[in-house]
């Protein structure tokens, strides 16, 4: 990678990275105290607050203020620059779409979004799909999103790896990135072109550590720290076998089925066939094997994909298991399991939500060769294990702690009326100039002006809107101080 910088070949995407942290805090709204999945309640609370309107709403407002300030000025690429938005989830990505083109009317651009997902999905509102929110058929996606008026691609697991763009010189990231797969999807971006000479990566998710340790190892020259013994496939092959979810019959008769067809389209007959392996699948296997058989399935053909790419096989028998694994583990269910969590997201809201844009960063990556593992030849196991129950408060209380200000309560509405507040009130025109010429009405203006400031922060700060609108002590200790902090040089409001 870096003698391809060096030479020009391709672009360093690290050069210009911005992470961008989220600030969030979560209250209950029940007096009880019920317990849940202590790990699974944290995840499900941090795609909560990330996916909320309001943060989707403040994330598509930064992202296109970016593409409109900082890209294209720049006027490179002869200014059909373009960029790409990176999700995690469908839901999220359609949630993004809708969000975006409605900041761009906003704004009077003439631009618009394209959204990028697999198959058709309900999210309460009706079905959709990318044809249905776009306006045309996906297959026009890649040559709809270099002409005008689209510049924003918005994708949810597709485009990441293998799509070759070089009009793209912006990325969103919305999505927790390591390994091999944070180069992948940073990678469409370092496509060289005429007139481009940055690309530029705004990381909503704060990967930077992730994507500085995956970076390092393609950087210099990459060793293996051993060699990948293909005979492993046996191995895998015969675990798999013995299992008896499928007959080595049904596996050619799939192949051939598969082959056979046309693109696009599927044959009833080999659905047929995989519904059955899928019914012995879940009638016949105890849910540890149902967990071994799915991640060995995977194993096998991740790795027979890469060996095939590079060594010779006389064994036509692999070809067609991968084939045939390939299909049945998308037909598949996940392994069935209570829901520790459920319920959770009806118990909590959001008191607060708001995002920190970090200083604009280089990410260095080490002038060194780097060692990697072989391609793993061996598929999981079952964790098992009982799950780790906490009351809902215990959860809250943590992951405020690791997702929020830090701040107590005291300090965070000190801070909100210090920074945001009293700055507004002392800029409004209508209380300066009854302050300055009609001292009589200066506290209505004041009210007023105080008003006008508290209005916008009933989405982000809802406790404290909720606070100042309903509670006449607390709305006049915050004017109180608004008024000492006007009247103080604007050095020690700091």
């Amino acid at each position: 990678m870096k003698q391809a910088i060096q030479e020009k070949f391709i672009l360093d995407v690290l050069r210009f990275y911005t992470p961008i942290s989220s600030y969030y805090r979560l209250v209950k709204t029940i007096e009880a105290d019920p317990l849940f999945h202590s790990k699974r309640a944290r995840s499900k609370l941090r795609r909560y607050v990330e996916s909320h309107d309001t943060a989707i709403r403040n994330k598509a407002e930064i992202l296109v203020d970016h593409f409109f300030d900082q890209v294209l000025p720049l006027r490179e690429l002869k200014g059909q620059a373009r960029s790409m938005v990176v999700t995690g989830s469908i839901e999220r990505a359609v949630h993004y779409f809708l969000a975006v083109r409605s900041y761009l009317q906003e704004r009077h651009s003439p631009y618009l979004p394209i959204v990028a997902f697999s198959g058709e999905h309900d999210f309460g509102d009706g079905p959709v799909s990318e044809a249905s929110l776009n306006g045309f058929p996906s297959s026009e996606i890649t040559s709809r999103i270099q002409e005008d008026p689209y510049r924003f691609l918005i994708c949810a697991d597709k485009f990441q790896t293998g799509y070759d763009e070089p009009l793209l010189q912006a990325m969103y990231v919305d999505k927790a990135l390591g390994g091999i797969q944070a180069v992948q999807t940073l990678s469409r971006l370092n496509r060289a072109a005429q007139g481009k000479s940055r690309v530029f990566v705004l990381d909503f998710q704060d990967n930077a550590a992730a994507v500085e340790a995956a970076f390092a190892d393609y950087y210099k020259t990459t060793l293996l720290s051993e060699a990948t013994n293909p005979d492993k496939l046996h191995d895998l092959r015969d675990d798999l076998d013995k299992l008896g979810v499928y007959t080595w019959q049904q596996v050619g008769e799939v192949v051939a089925l598969f082959l056979r067809g046309n693109p696009g389209e599927r044959d009833a007959r080999m659905d047929g066939i995989l519904a059955e392996c899928r019914q012995i699948y879940c009638e016949h296997l105890l849910e540890q094997d149902q967990v071994a058989f799915k991640s060995k399935a995977k194993a096998f053909v991740r790795s027979y994909d890469f060996l095939a790419s590079i060594l010779t096989f006389n064994t036509p028998e692999w070809e067609k298991l991968s084939i045939f694994l390939t299909l049945l583990v998308r037909a598949l269910p996940a392994p069935q399991e209570d829901d520790l969590t459920k319920g959770l997201l009806d118990l909590i809201d959001m008191d607060s939500y708001r995002i920190s844009k970090q200083e604009e960063q280089s990410i260095p990556l080490p002038d060194a060769d780097a060692t990697l593992d072989p391609a793993p030849l061996s598929g999981g196991g079952f964790s098992g294990g009982g799950a780790e129950l906490e009351a809902l408060s215990v959860i809250l209380t943590s992951f405020n702690e690791q997702h929020g200000t830090n701040f107590s309560d005291e300090d965070r509405i000190r801070r909100l009326i210090r920074d945001e507040i009293a700055p507004q009130v002392a800029q409004d025109q209508r209380y300066r100039n009854a302050k300055a010429n009609t001292p009589n009405t200066a506290g209505i203006e004041l009210d007023a002006a105080l008003n006008r400031a508290v209005d916008p922060l009933f989405l982000d700060q809802t406790e404290f809107y909720k606070q100042f609108k309903d509670n006449p002590l607390f709305r006049r200790a915050v004017k109180e101080l608004v008024e000492k902090l006007v009247d103080t040089p604007s050095a020690q409001i700091r």
